[in-house]
């Protein structure tokens, strides 16, 4: 997998979620909505990667996690974050609650699932917008 196909990635789940979403299926619109941001983050990591050099072990190490906030900082933009505003700050701190574990809940709802998908997609403060900046 290289920092394309994870750009593409975040494209496809994010249709995904958003089909679902609109047909009520609440628990796959916000698990993949989540994962969408993880392949951003991690398309933000793969940029940090040069062709033909040795991996940094502990880059790699630390990317291969599904813990957003964990990936933000492994992608370099803690920093960043900290200097945004409080709208796109209350965006990311709804979309860093995500966790691969959702695809076990069978208790999202709607609004669950549209505070997460609003939160990554808005175009103002959304936070996918934000990461394809840095990738």
């Amino acid at each position: 997998m290289n920092k394309a196909d994870l750009e593409k990635l975040v494209d496809i789940r994010i249709s995904e979620a958003a089909v679902l979403l609109t047909s009520g299926n609440f628990h796959g619109a916000y698990y993949l909505a989540g994962y969408a941001i993880e392949c951003a983050l991690k398309a933000c990591i793969a940029k940090q990667v040069n062709q033909y050099d040795f991996p940094n072990k502990k880059l790699a190490q630390d990317s291969y996690s599904h813990d957003l906030t964990q990936l933000l900082g492994v992608a370099g933009l803690r920093q960043e974050l900290e200097q945004m505003d409080d709208e796109f700050k209350v965006s990311w701190a709804t979309a860093k609650d995500w966790s691969e574990s959702a695809r076990y809940e069978c208790s999202i709802e709607q609004t669950k699932a549209n505070d997460l998908f609003n939160a990554i997609t808005d175009e103002n403060s959304g936070v996918l917008a934000w990461l394809k900046t840095y990738w």
